[in-house]
């Protein structure tokens, strides 16, 4: 995983958090009659979707990097099959010699 997808994971995460605590403290507060607590529910309530919204882009992105990532890979075995199976019969071997040993 690349630095730029951890750090857009990352982001995606914080802002489910902030999605969720942000959704407690509007029904926490949904008893308070005032017109400045009214206004800040309804700014915060619209901040809200546009977390929400920015999370789900996040996550798109990040699948989109993913299957990039496994198309890329598709095709360097594709065009190297041989080399492939050698690395992966490389790393078996040396996996099975690392498990053994214990």
């Amino acid at each position: 995983m690349s630095r730029t997808s951890a750090s857009a994971d990352k982001l995606a995460q914080d802002l489910h958090i902030l999605v969720r605590d942000t959704e407690e403290l509007l029904a926490a507060t949904t008893d308070d009659a005032g017109e400045k607590v009214r206004e800040l529910r309804k700014r915060l309530a619209s901040a809200l979707e546009s977390a929400k919204d920015t999370a789900a882009d996040l996550e798109a992105r990040a699948l989109d990097s993913v299957k990039e990532g496994a198309r890329q890979t598709d095709r360097v075995i594709r065009d190297h099959p041989y080399e492939s199976l050698a690395i992966a019969f490389g790393v078996g071997l040396l996996l099975g010699v690392v498990i053994t040993r214990r």
